[in-house]
């Protein structure tokens, strides 16, 4: 979506009475202090009264260049959003963008990304059916593991994407997507090929692409995972 369009979508989506949306985690605090004091609370976001699409378009405008960690001050080059369909059952997490990421704007464009497009066309889906986007919306630099406090700052907007698209099937792709989705400290070898409830979707943890580049033997189990992910959406 070019700046145009989105800022159609925007006009469109106050014309509907969308008056915006949070993803601030302090928001909630805010409100419940504003009570609490016998105060007015700030007003809530609108309920929301337009499309996925539009609604994506407001909440991607809110999160703007983004400021809100240390991220932007260590060496990414945009926000890496999210991509895909934004009313689809699927919808795939993995843990931050990389450098092919950074650079283009897309959350899995690299070799990893297109292994992923291949794991999504075995189970009869294209890319344009499916939703993609990661735990942190900056990489990291040199590809660390996102931080603490990075995860804190950003995962509401994750959590508000999820809740926008209301997939009926998430995907974590590896070790941190899956342990920051579900809170455990457990690793991707004993969660998957196993469902858990998440924000009204069921969640299937798997390997991340990037894994399978390094140990292709490890391709049989994400093809067994898939087989389950392909029978929740067609259940």
């Amino acid at each position: 979506m070019d700046d145009r369009q989105l800022q159609e979508h925007l006009r469109f989506a106050a014309e509907l009475g969308v008056a915006g949306m949070s993803g601030d985690a302090g928001w909630r605090g805010r409100a419940e202090r504003g009570t609490a004091e016998g105060g007015r609370a700030p007003a809530a976001p609108t309920p929301l009264l337009a499309s996925p699409e539009v609604a994506l378009a407001v909440l991607r405008d809110e999160l703007g260049p983004c400021t809100r960690c240390k991220l932007h001050a260590l060496g990414r080059s945009q926000v890496v959003f999210g991509v895909g369909n934004a009313s689809a059952q699927l919808m795939f997490v993995g843990e931050a963008p990389g450098a092919d990421e950074d650079l283009q704007g897309v959350p899995f464009v690299g070799r990893a990304g297109q292994l992923l497009t291949k794991i999504i066309e075995a189970i009869g889906l294209k890319r344009d059916d499916v939703y993609i986007a990661n735990v942190i919306k900056c990489r990291p630099p040199q590809n660390r593991n996102p931080e603490p406090d990075e995860v804190e700052t950003c995962e509401p907007f994750l959590f508000r994407q999820v809740d926008l698209i209301r997939p009926k099937v998430v995907v974590a792709l590896g070790t941190f997507a899956a342990r920051a989705l579900l809170g455990t400290l457990d690793p991707i070898s004993r969660l998957r090929g196993r469902v858990f409830e998440y924000r009204g979707a069921s969640l299937v943890p798997t390997f991340h692409p990037a894994y399978l580049l390094r140990n292709p033997s490890a391709k049989r189990e994400v093809w067994q995972d898939m087989k389950l992910v392909r029978s929740l959406l067609q259940s």
